[in-house]
């Protein structure tokens, strides 16, 4: 298959993506819209037309986004959903009025922390970038069903090159912690996940992409240390040379996902600098890793994570 492309790269901003798009009349969720990627995510649909829900662990963190959107004359709601919690999702899917919803960002995530357990749980990297998001998908469903046509965006990452996920224990209960390994598995979890989303839900109108926004200075490197930074061959003293994006160009991708005219009729692809991302060269920190494309680890991901998630009932 031919590669698909955009004229967008490496620099564009979400906003250079956007320009031109209409979405008056559409409805978005974006998750983690407290900071970083997921408040100019937001910012961005919004400021074209779109009803925007921020759904959000803290819900005042996200009043004065929400209030700028209104002021600027846009449509903006906040609403509370802690994706480590399942029966959180849960209410904010019982809460959703079930209107056509166009477009589902899954931006939410956290890095390399510490090892922590959700309240069902799970461990927290997985929990909250992969089984809470999917949680949620599957929840509103529904609603994304009856748009017509809706994108679900996955904001994966690089990291997926880390790790493959482990079927025999991806909660790190009978091996040791290692907090790299567990982000690596959750964000290969991502991609799994769009790709059989897509494979599930395309003759719904539902297409879905995961992608890697790039390396960005934002609140999700809170749980960095200098030993994770140099096992990622990244120099601490140094740090501050390395050619990173913008939060207005982290975020362009993710907007070319919802957006991007040259994905009409596609889907469950990976991608990278607005572009499909080529497959990942021995060595290299850009491209796609195979075991984030594989199609039967895709189907059995989605069938763990449905029994996963019933387990907890």
């Amino acid at each position: 298959m031919t590669r698909i492309t955009s004229p967008f790269g490496w620099s564009s901003t979400a906003a250079e993506v956007a320009a031109g798009h209409d979405l008056a009349g559409k409805r978005a969720i974006v998750t983690g819209a407290t900071s970083g990627l997921g408040v100019e995510t937001a910012r961005v649909l919004a400021s074209h037309g779109a009803e925007v829900i921020l759904a959000v662990r803290d819900p005042a963190a996200a009043g004065a986004l929400a209030d700028e959107i209104v002021a600027a004359g846009g449509k903006a709601t906040v609403a509370a959903l802690d994706l480590a919690d399942l029966r959180s999702v849960e209410a904010f899917a019982a809460a959703y009025d079930g209107a056509p919803l166009h477009l589902l960002i899954a931006n939410a995530g956290i890095m390399a922390c510490p090892l922590m357990r959700t309240a069902q749980g799970f461990e927290m990297q997985l929990g909250v970038n992969h089984i809470g998001h999917f949680h949620l998908t599957s929840l509103l469903l529904p609603a994304l069903k009856a748009a017509g046509g809706a994108r679900v965006v996955a904001v994966a990452s690089s990291g997926h090159h880390w790790s493959d996920f482990d079927f025999d224990d991806p909660n790190f209960e009978r091996t040791d912690y290692d907090p790299l390994a567990a982000y690596g598995r959750s964000k290969t979890a991502n991609a799994l996940f769009a790709l059989e989303l897509d494979r599930r839900c395309r003759n719904d109108g539902i297409r879905a992409f995961s992608l890697m926004p790039g390396g960005i200075h934002t609140s999700l490197g809170r749980h960095m240390t200098d030993e994770i930074r140099q096992r990622l061959g990244i120099d601490p003293a140094q740090a501050s040379q390395y050619k990173w994006k913008t939060v207005e160009q982290g975020s362009a991708t993710t907007i070319w996902a919802a957006l991007g005219r040259e994905l009409d009729g596609t889907g469950g692809l990976y991608l990278e600098d607005c572009n499909e991302a080529l497959p990942s060269e021995e060595g290299k920190r850009v491209g796609v890793k195979p075991w984030a494309r594989d199609a039967a680890s895709a189907e059995r991901l989605w069938t763990w994570t449905e029994a996963a998630i019933a387990a907890t009932r």
